[in-house]
């Protein structure tokens, strides 16, 4: 049941992180195991959905760390256009988007993507990632900054 509920916005939120199919699955995999062994230490101080994202998020994070994908590299659209699947229908904007999206450090794209796509409130965010407030707001602010300089290289 917990995971016919949140697979699919769990998923979505890894995989705008990581990009590739194969990784998400893997991490989306991870989440649920891990939120499984650690459900008796559940405390319900925020909600299932909440507790389940900030999972998702540092493990996506703590794999991206260990690949080593830090995104500030001259091979991104190289790298995106080659970790694509066939499937994905995007338009060129839509494809811009990922790339500059894949240009931001892993956690202000952490940021970005839980406030832009998964509308969340600051509040949420911060239980999720245990950051300020504060500090979401800026590091929002910048990624939004740093993405429409990327879009406007063309």
């Amino acid at each position: 049941m917990l995971i016919e509920q949140y697979q699919r916005p769990l998923y979505q939120t890894i995989r705008r992180m990581v990009i590739t199919h194969d990784d998400t699955d893997e991490i989306l995999q991870l989440t649920f195991i891990k939120a499984w062994k650690g459900l008796e230490k559940f405390r319900q101080e925020a909600s299932l959905g909440t507790w389940l994202y900030r999972i998702a998020v540092h493990v996506s994070l703590d794999f991206l760390a260990k690949k080593k994908r830090i995104a500030i590299t001259s091979d991104i659209p190289d790298r995106i256009s080659q970790s694509m699947d066939v499937s994905f229908s995007g338009t060129e904007i839509q494809r811009k988007l990922i790339e500059a999206m894949q240009s931001l450090p892993d956690k202000q794209r952490a940021v970005f993507n839980m406030r832009y796509f998964d509308e969340m409130t600051y509040e949420s965010m911060a239980v999720i990632t245990g950051t300020s407030i504060g500090a979401l707001k800026a590091s929002y602010h910048l990624s939004v900054k740093k993405i429409e300089e990327f879009l406007k290289q063309d």
